[in-house]
């Protein structure tokens, strides 16, 4: 039997920078944006080199909804459109005797969805109530279409409070996927 953390090991929790435990000075803003799909942005030019994206995005966080790339010498303001990952892919894996649900980021990092990283409901940046799972440093990554509708086909609907909720559960935890008013 494998529990969630040993699981996590193995599938290769990427190697985050301590950003937490540096404290640099703010330098500003630069023009370094990630677009609605995921896409990272130089001065309008898209990044194309996937080491570069994945170098920035191990010093990527969020604090107070504003996004920065912080390295132990300084501190810059990016933009992001809407959630600054995408999960790609997914499978469903076992730890404990229960079925868990194992992510994939379009950066290669992998997370199941668990307390740590649970799923929820959010408004996009078009206004529609979409899933979204919570990383780490209060970032997050929202679902490619491909896997919303992938994952869309093995909810369970649940009533509650007038509504209809739409779950999936990981590691016998339910997380709210779509919500239908009912009435």
């Amino acid at each position: 039997m494998i529990d969630l953390n040993a699981l996590q090991q193995q599938l290769q929790q990427p190697n985050l920078a301590p950003v937490e435990q540096w404290q640099p000075k703010f330098c500003g803003d630069i023009p370094l944006h990630i677009d609605g799909q995921g896409q990272w942005f130089y001065n309008n030019s898209l990044i194309q080199r996937p080491a570069m994206v994945k170098l920035f995005a191990s010093v990527l966080l969020c604090q107070d909804g504003e996004y920065f790339l912080q390295t132990p010498v300084e501190k810059m303001r990016i933009s992001v459109a809407d959630a600054p990952f995408i999960i790609t892919d997914w499978q469903w894996l076992t730890s404990e005797n229960l079925p868990v649900l194992a992510l994939t980021t379009n950066v290669g990092d992998k997370l199941l969805v668990s307390p740590e990283h649970p799923i929820w409901l959010g408004l996009s940046a078009e206004q529609d109530w979409l899933p979204y799972v919570q990383m780490w440093r209060g970032l997050s990554a929202k679902l490619n279409r491909n896997v919303y509708y992938q994952l869309a086909e093995q909810v369970s609907a649940v009533y509650c409070n007038g509504q209809m909720h739409y779950q999936l559960k990981s590691a016998g935890y339910p997380y709210t996927f779509a919500i239908t008013p009912i009435g």
